[in-house]
């Protein structure tokens, strides 16, 4: 993300409203990706190694420790659909240089992404009552 904005700060001004929008799309994309990563590595290691022992005078995440294997699963799913989102959004702003055939078969992974993600959700419902 740093070298990426390392090359646009310079060229701010003189490029062009697309590619910048193109830009900053790839940097939150890649934000998303480090905080899942982040969120399933600290979620992970209390579920299935050890409670993390933080004293009360230390600065916490709100969803460490309250979020079990199900409640992690969905958090990854909706993420991984924001994600590709980010991704069919950056395509569709370069759709010309992006054959037919290309963009339909993103269009079918995304929505893909997107079902199960609902199915999933609507299955951890059902489960729970």
């Amino acid at each position: 993300m740093f070298p990426e904005l390392a090359h646009v700060l310079p060229a701010i001004f003189t490029i062009a409203e697309a590619d910048l929008i193109l830009v900053v799309l790839s940097m939150i994309d890649i934000s998303l990706v480090g905080g899942l990563i982040v969120m399933v590595m600290l979620s992970s290691y209390e579920n299935f190694v050890s409670r993390l022992d933080l004293s009360e005078d230390h600065e916490k995440l709100s969803w460490l420790g309250k979020m079990d294997s199900t409640s992690l699963k969905n958090k990854v799913a909706a993420s991984i659909v924001a994600i590709s989102s980010i991704h069919l959004l950056k395509l569709f702003m370069n759709a010309g240089n992006v054959s037919n055939d290309k963009l339909l078969w993103y269009v079918v992974i995304h929505l893909t992404f997107v079902l199960s993600a609902f199915v999933m959700g609507m299955l951890d419902k059902l489960t729970k009552h």
